[in-house]
């Protein structure tokens, strides 16, 4: 099965087997996307990514993508979130029709962040937990909560729409404490070094394993209190494990105890909380998508 998944800056195109599920060896491309620009030119960037993939005659696509976004109707609803906007009112479904050739009978569209966490428990670090938070870390904060591998996005367990970026730390959104701006932020002010000078967050990740005294603390202070975030959310949805993706996910080793520490502090229970680093880290959201269609027999 073709899956696109459409990042802040990035797309990938591959190719999905369903056993497994695992993606098709030598068929991944992925490429930057201009998610500012405008309609033409991210489709231009989608474009270059389905036409990387080996002419073949699928019936159906599957596409990853953050909201706000209809799935349903394929229609982005991007506005003020600082990406995408260009994709406003555009029906994502007919355009990419247009540009797939032949073209499918059907495009199927799934949260970026719900195929992550189905990705991790396909076949990653969250095989075999009933009940699953996963959370991304990257530009922003993404988060997926799964029951039996499903989506859960409504009810009083989770936050709304099963995003935890909306919820509220220090009496600001999750998003000002726990973000590549964020932590690039902060550790310019305790470092005093001036906007051209900022290191970017794996740079931050390196001076801190080089004994450089700010870059750890703001590393540690930011992921601790994500686990004093985070305690509550997993407690409310009575979760089996906690499993952290996206590209920090990388920096394991600066994460793990600072976000341990944070979940045991806000309470003790979370001590037994089983907490994992991915296993898929890139791959997660194209997996998901194809495990999410292919479970769901979504044949029209």
């Amino acid at each position: 099965m073709p899956v696109l998944e459409i990042g802040g800056t990035h797309v990938t195109a591959a190719l999905v087997d369903g056993s497994g599920p695992r993606i098709r060896e030598g068929t991944v491309y992925r490429t930057t996307i201009r998610s500012h620009g405008s309609a033409e030119e991210i489709l231009d960037d989608v474009g270059r990514a389905i036409r990387s993939l080996p002419s073949l005659s699928p019936s159906e696509w599957v596409v990853a993508i953050p909201s706000p976004f209809d799935y349903e109707a394929g229609v982005g609803q991007f506005e003020n979130v600082g990406k995408f906007d260009g994709l406003r009112g555009v029906d994502l479904r007919a355009a990419l029709t247009k540009l797939i050739e032949p073209a499918p009978i059907y495009v199927h569209f799934v949260n970026d962040g719900d195929a992550y966490g189905i990705g991790e428990y396909a076949v990653g670090a969250g095989r075999g937990f009933e009940r699953l938070v996963c959370i991304t870390l990257g530009t922003g904060v993404g988060s997926a909560f799964l029951i039996d591998g499903e989506a859960v996005t409504e009810g009083a367990r989770i936050p709304k729409d099963g995003m935890v970026h909306v919820i509220e730390y220090d009496g600001a959104p999750l998003e000002e404490t726990v973000s590549r701006r964020a932590i690039r932020s902060a550790y310019a002010v305790r470092a005093g070094v001036t906007d051209a000078e900022i290191p970017d967050v794996r740079e931050i990740a390196s001076f801190a394993r080089s004994g450089d005294l700010v870059a750890g603390e703001v590393l540690a202070e930011t992921f601790r209190r994500l686990g004093d975030a985070l305690a509550g959310v997993v407690l409310r949805f009575e979760a089996d494990a906690l499993v952290i993706g996206g590209s920090m996910s990388r920096s394991w080793d600066l994460i793990e105890p600072a976000l341990r520490r944070g979940l045991v502090m806000h309470d003790g229970r979370l001590a037994q909380l089983p907490v994992l680093q991915a296993k898929l880290i890139d791959d997660a959201p194209i997996v998901g998508a194809a495990y999410w269609a292919t479970r769901h027999h979504v044949n029209r």
